[in-house]
């Protein structure tokens, strides 16, 4: 169990006896247990983490959106984008019925000690709970728009476009993607695929090359997919909230394009980016290519070598690296599909 919210929980009045509850931002691996889990429902919208509490039991939904006031209790667990985590305390604040009580758990890495001020400023909190390298603290759900200036605001990061709080590079295009947009080649053609959409920026260009016959638009975060539905309107596109490493495109493909993510916590981790890979290896034709862009300081080049047979720098700076990689290796996994 959670050590905080077991701690928080504690007492016979911590948590209303009767209504829903409302969860928001729980991981795959929370633990729940001493909440009843029939009464619950779990805001969730990385695609990975919805499927691993879906398959555990529990009442989960990929967005908010719930009538005011209706809600007995929710909990909060903070993500580290500072105005994203606004978004969900205010979210939590309106759903929950009035002086009902909105628990809001972090580590102190993602801002949970400046949140407890920020709240504190606004409405009266409880004493936290420091425990694990993070704290946890109560507030009554106020009878009133204390939080509305918190709730989720879109953002014009590029002409034509918009993004949401917590979203990849929510205020601009990002530079890695800009710089594998540059890279493109200009006879890029047939079906292929966007590895990791975002909000569509990249996917945009990757449309602007006339010969491209469809594109697949593979994300795992709902709210930014909702985003990129609503920022290409181009027929050759389509829209898959799914998680890259299990998504199979329904025919093998042309070409892939990636920027894939590097972290899900602080730390770099480059198995995320190398499921990337791998995938776009299962899913291309022999005859087709990969196009990736990577931080310089991250080691692609292994995964790479044992996945195609040929991938070269084609283009990079001090921050970034662009591959071309073809020829894909043919996994067991292929074969018997193919059998």
């Amino acid at each position: 169990m959670n050590a905080r919210l077991s701690l928080a929980l504690e007492g016979a009045d911590a948590m209303p006896s009767s209504g829903r509850i409302l969860v928001l931002n729980a991981g795959a691996a929370a633990d729940l247990s001493l909440l009843p889990q029939d009464r619950v429902t779990i805001v969730q919208g990385f695609r990975p983490d919805h499927d691993a509490l879906a398959a555990r039991g529990y009442a989960v939904t990929p967005e908010t959106g719930g009538p005011d006031g209706e809600l007995a209790a929710a909990i909060v667990f903070l993500p580290r984008a500072r105005a994203e985590a606004r978004a969900l305390v205010a979210e939590a604040a309106r759903q929950v019925s009035p002086g009902g009580p909105v628990w809001v758990d972090g580590q102190k890495t993602d801002g949970i000690e400046s949140m407890a001020r920020d709240v504190r400023s606004r409405v009266a909190i409880s004493a936290p709970v420091a425990k694990a390298h993070g704290k946890i603290f109560r507030f009554d759900a106020p009878d009133g728009p204390a939080f509305a200036d918190w709730r989720a605001a879109e953002s014009v990061p590029a002409p034509g476009f918009v993004t949401l709080p917590g979203m990849f590079s929510a205020d601009k295009p990002d530079a890695g993607s800009a710089l594998l947009a540059g890279a493109l080649p200009g006879d890029l053609s047939g079906r292929g695929a966007d590895l990791g959409a975002g909000w569509g920026w990249l996917s945009a260009q990757i449309l602007a090359q006339g010969r491209v016959g469809g594109l697949h638009l593979v994300e795992a975060n709902h709210s930014a997919l909702a985003c990129a539905r609503r920022n290409i309107a181009d027929l050759r596109a389509q829209f898959h909230w799914a998680d890259v490493a299990l998504f199979e495109p329904g025919g093998k493909l042309d070409f892939v394009v990636t920027n894939p993510p590097f972290h899900t916590t602080r730390a770099a981790d480059t198995k995320l980016g190398e499921a990337f890979v791998r995938a776009a290896g299962r899913m291309l034709k022999p005859s087709g290519q990969m196009l990736m862009v990577a931080n310089r300081h991250l080691p692609y080049e292994t995964v790479l070598a044992e996945t195609f047979r040929d991938f070269d720098e084609i283009k990079g700076n001090a921050g970034y690296k662009v591959f071309r990689a073809a020829r894909p290796r043919v996994s067991p996994r292929s074969v018997a599909a193919r059998n």
